[in-house]
């Protein structure tokens, strides 16, 4: 092929050329590179990603092409809809930011790297790399270290989120890799029906925060047929969230899948008809887990957990109203309400450090109708098996579980608290 060198300063016709590109796409593409994107890793291609980006919103039916086999490093950017109906993003190249801390643009939020806002009816797809190079990030001396004690320094923490979807609805994201995001992988605020299909996730199990997929004011998400191996949830769900089915994951090692952590500062969360259904946790912190603050309001409600495996889970069945990672928490009365929460065919093994169930529900407002059904978790190594933790937890147990729950309090409190206005 050409040297780089002269390719730079040749200016190509858009490419692939509409005649030519039926055979693939009956669509027209705009390919980055047509709009004088590098592809060499260490130029800047942001200009070229935002007039691909702004050609292909304003096509009709118009994929925004990033080619197989080379490098693209964006700096944070925002991309901006809404779009004409039916954009597809085609990743097939890998796409990078800038190398950590150090080389982020110094105007540029350090909360973000590509933020996708208002866009409408878009699928991102391709067998592409996201590579977030999140390293130097999680090395920032303010972040927890698994140093001699753990310690934190003072000094900036911000990092970004690698791929953020804010008031966008109609996403489908699908066949993607992403791995090493310097904080969350993928975070969706205030969108509703996405579908989000076969993705891989991976970071190492130390990285701080770097959630795979966290939801928050979004509704009718789904997540389905996708791997997950990171350092914090899986997929953790926020404050306004509804009708999100999660299906076939593979999880771990990370801390689970969690709904919350909910209520902080005494804030309001609502979050209802969650699924977790088909899938797998292994070598995790935590299974199946709601993490709530004291103080907060709102509710927790029509939340399943089924058929799910687990491989040497430390805590594979948790609801903590304590939740409280800095321990300087002081106790309050108000919680975010817990009812209507549904196990069931969850078996496997957990790690013997912590009891297989914990339900530690708050004071004063007791979480009511958990409903248990085969439960089988053995220890993954020894013989004993370590009883259930239950506080002020009510509701009912329909098969034999493994260990028993005796310690849940059968049927409903004999008073619950006058909630109601607190309801969502």
């Amino acid at each position: 092929g050409w040297p780089s060198r002269l390719l730079s300063q040749i200016s190509f016709p858009p490419s692939p050329a509409p005649e030519a590109s039926s055979l693939r796409y009956s669509t027209p593409v705009f390919s980055v590179l047509s709009f004088g994107a590098m592809g060499d890793g260490v130029t800047d291609d942001t200009e070229a990603f935002k007039m691909a980006w702004d050609s292909a919103c304003q096509a009709e039916s118009a994929t925004l092409l990033v080619p197989y086999g080379y490098s693209f490093m964006v700096k944070p950017a925002i991309f901006t809809g809404p779009c004409r109906s039916g954009l597809v993003f085609q990743i097939d190249g890998t796409l990078m930011p800038p190398d950590g801390p150090e080389s982020w643009p110094r105007k540029s939020s350090k909360r973000q790297w590509l933020v996708f806002y208002r866009v409408n009816e878009m699928k991102m797809q391709g067998g592409g790399l996201i590579d977030g190079r999140g390293e130097k990030w999680w090395n920032l001396p303010c972040k927890p270290h698994k140093g001699i004690n753990g310690t934190t320094r003072p000094g900036p923490c911000d990092s970004p989120v690698a791929m953020r979807f804010f008031m966008s609805s109609n996403l489908t994201v699908e066949g993607l890799r992403i791995m090493n995001s310097p904080e969350f992988h993928f975070r969706f605020d205030g969108c509703r029906d996405v579908h989000i299909d076969t993705l891989y996730i991976k970071s190492p199990a130390q990285s701080p925060n770097t959630d795979g997929i966290h939801i928050e004011n979004s509704n009718n998400v789904n997540i389905y047929n996708s791997v997950i191996l990171n350092g914090d949830d899986c997929v953790s769900i926020g404050s306004g969230s509804h009708n999100v089915d999660i299906r076939n994951i593979t999880c771990g090692p990370s801390h689970g899948i969690s709904i919350g952590s909910l209520g902080m500062h005494s804030s309001r969360a609502c979050v209802s008809n969650i699924t977790v259904s088909d899938s797998m946790i292994k070598h995790s912190d935590n299974g199946v887990r709601i993490k709530t603050w004291q103080g907060g309001s709102g509710s927790v409600s029509h939340v399943r957990f089924e058929n799910i495996q687990m491989d040497t889970v430390r805590n594979p069945i948790m609801i903590d109203q304590y939740y409280c990672p800095s321990k300087g928490c002081r106790n309050q009365t108000a919680a975010v309400y817990i009812s209507d929460i549904f196990y069931t065919n969850i078996k496997g093994s957990y790690d013997i450090r912590s009891p297989p169930m914990h339900l530690a529900c708050s004071e004063t407002v007791p979480c009511t109708n958990l409903t248990f059904s085969d439960i089988e978790l053995l220890p993954a190594q020894g013989q004993v098996l370590l009883s259930p933790f239950c506080w002020n937890a009510y509701g009912f147990v329909t098969t034999l579980t493994i260990p028993p729950v005796f310690c849940l309090s059968e049927g409903f409190p004999q008073s619950v608290p006058q909630i109601d206005g607190n309801l969502c």
